[in-house]
C-alpha cells in the first residue's frame, strides 16, 4: 500500500506504457508540449468532463469523478462513470474518451483497468468490464478486466513509481510512435539515439585499437 504522499497521477500508467522516457519527460521533469493531436484530446475531455450528472437510458452517468487507490498508489479523474441499475444497487462501468482509434498496445485498456480498480477499493466491490471510446471512429470498445490485464495495470504503475523514485530519465527508443508524439521535439530521439550510437562506436574503436596494440 502507498501512502498519499507517494500517489501518482494514474494517467502517468497510459504514458509509462506508450513510452517510459515520455512518462518522465512529463511527470519526472514537468515538460508539457501539444500538438494538433493533444489539442483534439483536450478538446474530447472538456466536451465530456463537464462534472454534471445526467441520466440516459435509465442509466445514471456521472462525469469528472475523483479516483484514487492505495494498492496501485494512483489518483486521478474518470471522463465517464456509468451506474448501471443491479437489484441491490447501482454497478460502476468506467468509460474513458480518447481522441483516435483503438491501438495495437494496452496503454489505453490499462489506463481504464486502472480507473476500474479504484473504484472497486473506494466502494469494495469488482468491477468486471469497461469501455473505451474513440473520437476518431465513434464507437466503443468494450474492455474485460480479466487477471492479464489487471496484472499489466499493477506492472506499470510499479513501472512509474520506480521511475519517479530513481529520477532517471530513460533514453529514447525511437519507432514509428515518436512521430505522434507531441513531445518529439523536446526529447530528440533520432539526435541522442545517433549521439549514443556513436559513443558506442568511438568506444569500440579504441577498445579495438588498445587490443592490437597488446
Amino acid at each position: 500500500m502507498y501512502t498519499d504522499s507517494d500517489f501518482i497521477a494514474l494517467s502517468a500508467l497510459q504514458h509509462y506504457v506508450y513510452c517510459p522516457r515520455q512518462c518522465a519527460l512529463i511527470h519526472l521533469e514537468q515538460i508539457w508540449s501539444e500538438n494538433v493531436y493533444t489539442a483534439e484530446g483536450r478538446e474530447l475531455h472538456e466536451r465530456v468532463d463537464d462534472g454534471k450528472t445526467s441520466y440516459r437510458s435509465g442509466i445514471r452517468v456521472t462525469r469528472s469523478e475523483s479516483l484514487r487507490s492505495a494498492m496501485l498508489g494512483v489518483a486521478g479523474v474518470a471522463d465517464v462513470v456509468e451506474w448501471h441499475k443491479l437489484p441491490n444497487g447501482e454497478m460502476p462501468f468506467p468509460v474513458e474518451y480518447k481522441r483516435g482509434k483503438p491501438k495495437k498496445h494496452d496503454a489505453d485498456k490499462i489506463q481504464l483497468c486502472a480507473q476500474a480498480i479504484c473504484l472497486e477499493e473506494m466502494l469494495a466491490i469488482t468491477i468486471s468490464a469497461g469501455a473505451l471510446f474513440y473520437g476518431e471512429t465513434r464507437h466503443r470498445l468494450d474492455v474485460v478486466f480479466d487477471d492479464v490485464l489487471r496484472q499489466k495495470t499493477i506492472l506499470a504503475a510499479q513501472g512509474v513509481h520506480d521511475l519517479m523514485q530513481h529520477g532517471v530519465t530513460p533514453p529514447p527508443e525511437p519507432s514509428p510512435k515518436c512521430k505522434l508524439c507531441s513531445l518529439k521535439d523536446e526529447c530528440q530521439p533520432e539526435v541522442i539515439a545517433h549521439s549514443r550510437s556513436a559513443n558506442l562506436y568511438v568506444k569500440t574503436l579504441l577498445q579495438t585499437l588498445a587490443k592490437e596494440e597488446l
